[in-house]
């Protein structure tokens, strides 16, 4: 068993990289396609663009997986077939589960090497993807998202707007902090600028005015110094200029974190993109378990028929776990359930075929 299922577990590593490879330069082709005229219309170099290219590897790998999986166990499992190996193995006393188990065994290499891509990869490539299409490819290029003026809801009915965070010296300009009782205005403060003290957690708003409202009266006090204490940190607001992709896991976590504490509404696009950084590399250890026994029996078509199967089974579990992904948005179930629930779907339909494959 040990030669059988290493020979079987070489095959199938074979068939996924040939197979992964195909679809990233074929992925890279259509983006070339579409995007070529614009990098050219930018006097870029060959080197910018294929930088460009080898940052979407990441992502497009991810994506690809379930399906690279299932072609190359089905082409793998179908070629045991034709060749009459399979029959001659299942007959030496061989069964499903024990056949199945090389499949899994690079199902779970790839599954762990899709979590780490997932979590840490894919977004970092992401976020020099998203600079270089604003910089390169978009033509209404948006203002620099960190020049803009931010508004931030705070815990006790106060509203912080700010403008220009510098990340690494962790300071805010032109600050104003606004708190209200009820719907009246009972306290502006405004100043030139923000700091953010490491010891006490506290932020420093330099040049402060502030002004307390009470029915017709309006108090005003100014201090060169004043100390702060907002659920704000440096952290939250360097993710609010990142997408959800943009994050790596512990990044995402503890964004979503400080976004419900903080009372914000809205989290459910970033919640299902958070659970599908987990879920979506556990596709192509599932999907495994529906090409194996579904290639196990000699069918007609040959290669053909094979390819055709696996592109129609890899694109609907795509395009559902788009359209599930689309209600986790919206809020019609639960994020978790969302990214989830494609998974779970494909595994009982995978179970389902192994059943009639073992009877």
């Amino acid at each position: 068993m040990k030669i059988l299922n290493r020979y079987i577990f070489g095959q199938f590593a074979k068939a996924f990289l040939f197979t992964s490879l195909a679809f990233v330069f074929l992925f890279i082709l259509i983006s070339m396609v579409e995007k070529l005229d614009k990098f050219i219309d930018k006097h870029l170099s060959f080197m910018e663009i294929a930088h460009y290219y080898v940052l979407s590897i990441p992502s497009t790998i991810l994506i690809t997986s379930p399906i690279s999986a299932l072609l190359s166990s089905i082409l793998v499992a179908g070629k045991l077939s034709t060749s009459s190996e399979l029959p001659a193995i299942r007959s030496a006393g061989v069964s499903m589960r024990q056949l199945l188990t090389p499949f899994f065994a690079g199902g779970v290499l790839i599954c762990g090497i899709n979590l780490v891509n997932a979590c840490w990869i894919a977004p970092e490539a992401f976020t020099g993807m998203n600079n270089f299409e604003q910089h390169y490819v978009n033509d209404n290029a948006a203002m620099p998202q960190n020049n803009r003026t931010l508004h931030i809801l705070e815990p006790g009915n106060r509203f912080v707007s700010l403008q220009a965070f510098d990340g690494k010296r962790l300071n805010v300009s032109a600050v104003s902090v606004e708190e209200f009782r009820g719907s009246h205005l009972s306290m502006r403060i405004d100043a030139d600028s923000m700091r953010y003290d490491r010891k006490t957690g506290e932020w420093v708003m330099q040049h402060a005015s502030t002004r307390f409202f009470s029915g017709d009266d309006e108090r005003l006090t100014v201090a060169p110094f004043k100390p702060i204490k907002l659920s704000l940190t440096p952290h939250s607001l360097e993710d609010l200029n990142l997408q959800p992709d943009e994050m790596n896991i512990f990044r995402h976590y503890r964004y979503l974190s400080e976004k419900e504490n903080a009372g914000f509404s809205g989290l459910e696009r970033a919640m299902v993109k958070f659970h599908t950084k987990i879920s979506l590399p556990f596709a192509s250890l599932i999907i495994i378990l529906i090409g194996v026994p579904l290639s196990a029996k000699k069918k007609r078509g040959g290669l053909a028929s094979e390819i055709s199967i696996t592109l129609f089974i890899g694109f609907l579990f795509i395009g559902l776990q788009r359209t599930i992904a689309i209600a986790g948005y919206q809020g019609i179930m639960s994020p978790m359930l969302a990214a989830w629930l494609p998974n779970m779907l494909f595994l009982c339909i995978g179970y389902a075929i192994y059943k009639t494959a073992v009877d």
